[in-house]
Parts: C-alpha cells; structure tokens; sequence
C-alpha cells in the first residue's frame, strides 16, 4: 500500500474539536466521509472522521479522537494520508499521486536533462516539484504552464524552460540568464 495526501490540518476551530482542513484531494466528499480512517503524516496515527462540513469555503473535520479545541490545536500543520494501492490512479487524467511523481526523470522540452524529482510539497499556493538537480535542489511550482507534460510511462516530465527556474542547472543549455 501506498500513503496519499488527502488534507493538511491548518487551524483548530471551535471548541469542540474540530479542524480546518486544506485539502488535497479532487475526491474530498469520498476522502472525509463519517467512519473513514485517515494517518497522520504516513500512517504513524490513526484518525476516524466523525464528521466533515464546508463553511466559508473551507473544510472543517471533527475526528473521535479528537474531543476538544486543545487536541485540536496538537493537529496544527500535519497531513493527513489514505492507504491507496500502489496501482490506483486518480480518475482524472490531469491529476497524479505523489508517489507516482517521485522518481520522474525531470527534462527541457529539447530533452535535455534537469534531474529527478525527489518530493511534492503542497504547500498553500500551489504543490510544489522538489527537483534535485547538479545545480542543487529546485523548486517548480506544479502548474500546466510550467510542467506541461508528464509521461509516467517513460518516467520522465518535462519542465519549461523559464529565464530564472532553473538557474545553475549545469545540465541545461538552453535557459538563458537574464543579467539586469
């Protein structure tokens, strides 16, 4: 089985317990269902979705475990993952896993090399590639315009080549440096 983000725990809210949920999942009425087990951080501990409600275009969660505002603020900042089979895909196209992500041969548009992706961090904004690269390690914001093409078949990506992202990656010729 592989771990899959589903929410990052921002906030408590309330007194009763309940959590602000940044979700991460294009499924999230399946994902926090009453009844359903979620782990913290990869499965280190366990959660039971009591409940789950939009307001004010956010998720709030209440979870058995947590029965007040101060478990709930213990919650602040940790991810909250599903076992998934390791063969499953999301539905859409467009969407993907991490772990299916982590491993790509990371390349320009001309093919040449970038390096490898090592992380996705979903950070508030937008995910971000961790790429790690001869240069060092780099940040890509995950968006179409600048990775518009994954082919997990071949285990690679493409990343665009934009004056200022990939600076110093010695292995790509084609960035230019922009000297103001």
């Amino acid at each position: 089985m592989t771990d899959v983000a589903v929410g990052r725990v921002v906030k408590a809210h309330g007194i009763r317990g309940e959590v602000v949920v940044d979700v991460l999942t294009d499924t999230p009425d399946a994902r926090f269902t009453p009844g359903r087990v979620l782990q913290i951080d990869a499965g280190y501990e366990e959660l039971t979705v009591r409940s789950a409600r939009s307001h004010q275009g956010r998720l709030l969660v209440a979870f058995d475990e947590v029965p007040d505002r101060n478990a709930a603020e213990a919650l602040a900042g940790v991810t909250l993952t599903v076992e998934v089979d390791p063969d499953e895909t999301p539905e859409d196209p467009e969407e993907f896993y991490d772990h299916q992500l982590v491993g790509l041969r990371a390349e320009t548009a001309t093919g040449a090399e970038i390096g490898a992706v090592t992380d996705v961090l979903h950070s508030p904004g937008q995910d971000l590639l961790v790429l790690d690269t001869p240069g060092g390690e780099r940040l890509v914001p995950f968006v179409a315009a600048l990775v518009p093409t994954i082919d997990l078949a071949n285990g690679r990506l493409v990343v665009a080549e934009l004056a200022g992202l990939l600076d110093d990656v010695d292995d790509v010729d084609d960035v230019d440096d922009v000297d103001d």
